[in-house]
């Protein structure tokens, strides 16, 4: 096993790169990847593939190749808003499903296979489950995943948990939206300045109107047929995520419907190389086209308003925010939920790489199932142990008022 403190401190150093244009963000990313083992995985994509690369046996498994996620954990799925436009999707509210694809690329199912059942054996204290119950889980997801990646089984019912978030979330309305994120000055909404949201500098502000004009340019014509609602109000520096903290992230207010209370918040995010190309090279596509790629080809019903666009030579993935985005919260669950929950991701993500399949073997065996969890149980155990070690650096690197108690 490679020692834990010395890839704390490689953590240290990827993440004093990925934040180096912003260097107030350090701090916050620490802070967020110190909650636990499972956060700390969320932000540590590069260094899952860097211990693969070094420890191809990690890497290697049964094949089976198609659009993946990349980054993929628990708490990449979530509730939001579909593109009315999909097949089946004009009149759904709200959906769950996969839905963060910036580390999407065209690689081995097992890459997504193994970094998910890692991510559950890591989350088995945030879900209130003993290590006899968390093996359980992974051995329902992954049975799942089979079933639905092979034999083209359908997706089981929504769990209760699943069911009850998508309830919720239909029931939000745009204001509530706005008024969580905004606030209204002199009759003019402007995103609040604060833990989520900070000033642009002058050079990128600038830039924003023409980036932004790029990507509705490339939405379909009928719905940007009124030029009027795509009307620039107010821009800012947007904070949010673990692992894509350092990158560019632009909230974008615009005119909407027309008043205050109908206008529409988009989100422009940097992207660049996914994490799983440490082991397979850089993708030959623009960074923010492979994103929106991904997305489209592995989901049935994609976030609606999906596009793409470049800010001073930077890719930038583009979307318009809905009320109905939300994530489960684990810490929520009941013990009882757990196993149709586990088996339900499990189906969603077999599903997805069935249907963005580029090379379709033959059906895992029972056997490399298992050997998939083993390999899970070894890199959960290295998460764990650089996770511990990664907090105790941060009380060497941190003001003891910025260490999280």
């Amino acid at each position: 096993m490679p020692d834990p403190a010395d890839l704390a401190d490689r953590q240290l150093v990827l993440d004093r790169e990925r934040t180096s244009r912003f260097p107030n963000l350090f701090t916050r990313k620490l802070q967020r990847m110190s909650t636990s083992p499972l956060a700390f995985l969320r932000g540590a994509a590069p260094l899952f593939y860097e211990l693969m690369k070094e420890r191809p046996d990690l890497a290697d498994g049964p094949p089976g190749e198609g659009w993946i996620v990349g980054d993929l954990h628990l708490e990449n799925f979530g509730a939001y808003r579909p593109d009315p436009t999909a097949k089946g999707a004009a009149k759904i509210a709200a959906v769950f499903n996969l839905n963060d694809f910036d580390d999407t690329l065209i690689a081995p199912w097992r890459f997504d296979v193994l970094r998910l059942t890692t991510s559950l054996l890591l989350g088995g204290r945030e879900l209130g489950a003993s290590g006899f119950v968390a093996l359980e889980l992974v051995d329902r997801l992954l049975e799942s995943w089979a079933r639905s990646a092979f034999d083209g089984a359908p997706l089981p019912a929504e769990p209760p948990p699943v069911k009850a978030l998508v309830e919720q979330v239909r029931s939000r309305s745009k204001t509530a939206l706005l008024d969580a994120r905004t606030k209204l000055h002199g009759g003019k909404r402007r995103f609040v300045r604060g833990p989520r949201y900070a000033e642009l500098d002058e050079e990128t502000l600038d830039a924003v109107p023409k980036a932004f004009e790029d990507y509705v340019a490339g939405l379909p014509k009928d719905i940007r047929k009124d030029k009027k609602a795509f009307s620039i109000k107010d821009a800012a520096f947007r904070i949010a995520g673990t692992g894509s903290l350092g990158g560019l992230r632009i909230a974008v207010l615009v005119a909407g419907k027309g008043d205050t209370s109908g206008m529409w918040i988009f989100d422009m995010k940097e992207q660049g190389d996914p994490s799983a190309s440490l082991l397979l090279g850089t993708p030959d596509m623009v960074p923010a086209e492979r994103v929106a790629t991904g997305f489209r080809q592995a989901v049935d019903r994609p976030a609606r308003m999906i596009g793409c666009t470049h800010l001073k030579k930077m890719s930038m993935f583009v979307r318009r925010l809905a009320p109905q985005e939300d994530k489960l919260d684990l810490r929520s669950l009941k013990p009882g939920d757990l196993p149709a929950l586990a088996t339900y991701l499990g189906a969603l993500l077999g599903a997805a790489h069935a249907r963005a399949a580029t090379k379709v073997p033959h059906r895992w065996s029972r056997s490399d199932l298992g050997e998939l969890r083993e390999r899970a149980i070894h890199l959960a155990g290295i998460h764990e142990a650089v996770y511990l070690a990664l907090c105790d650096r941060m009380r060497e690197v941190l003001p003891p008022t910025a260490v999280t108690a």
